[in-house]
């Protein structure tokens, strides 16, 4: 009984001495000629490439978007804030945003982001399913937020289909959150759209939301 105990007490505080999750996110979005849409893609690929050399590269996500040719978001996954500071200031950023300045039909528009909410670790399946990338923009007064979309993302990492239910807060302005999904089909999609907790958290988030969700299809750019 007394070892029990002990070992509880042990977990315990490791879990309060766990530290705070720190790392850091881009979110981009950016509009491309459409007859420059496989230059672009190309650069996307040279540009991740040779980002797995710096210090703190996870990752680096590009989708563009369903129906829509040459319209793209790239996600970036750093190990933390530091790490990504550099690397947005070596020549390699620097370059692939000059790479396609003379491409572009829109600004790069990029912002920061922490962590909110993360599923289990990506699995073989993911990449290959449909995804969708939202952002929530909250008034002032929807404290709540936070809450609801964790619950959101809780609940629907269950359903069948899901593969991928991120959530992301924008690290200067609270109020806004990026929202990754994928899934194994439109089908499922359809069926989380239509599940009474998404019902039920969109009839939530209305009232205190700052304006309509800008929710989009994406596919994976390999």
């Amino acid at each position: 009984m007394q070892r029990l105990l002990l070992l509880l007490i042990s977990t315990a505080l490791l879990v309060a001495q766990a530290p705070p999750d720190s790392t850091a996110y881009t979110v981009a979005y950016v509009d491309i000629l459409p007859a420059s849409r496989t230059a672009v893609i190309t650069a996307l690929k040279q540009y991740r490439d040779a980002s797995r050399k710096d210090d703190g590269f996870q990752r680096i996500e590009f989708f563009e978007q369903a129906g829509r040719p040459a319209h793209f978001c790239i996600i970036e996954t750093w190990a933390n804030g530091r790490d990504l500071d550099t690397h947005a200031a070596s020549g390699n950023a620097k370059d692939f945003r000059n790479k396609i300045d003379s491409m572009r039909l829109s600004d790069y528009d990029q912002r920061p982001y922490k962590t909110l909410t993360l599923g289990a670790a990506h699995n073989d399946k993911s990449g290959r399913g449909t995804f969708v990338i939202t952002h929530v923009d909250i008034g002032a007064q929807g404290t709540s937020a936070s809450d609801l979309l964790r619950k959101l993302a809780e609940t629907s990492r269950k359903e069948e289909g899901n593969l991928r239910f991120d959530v992301l807060q924008h690290t200067m302005r609270a109020n806004h959150f990026t929202v990754i999904e994928e899934w194994q089909t439109a089908k499922t999609i359809e069926t989380h759209a239509a599940a009474a907790h998404t019902k039920e958290y969109r009839n939530s988030l209305a009232p205190i939301s700052g304006g309509p969700l800008d929710e989009r299809l994406y596919k994976a750019v390999e």
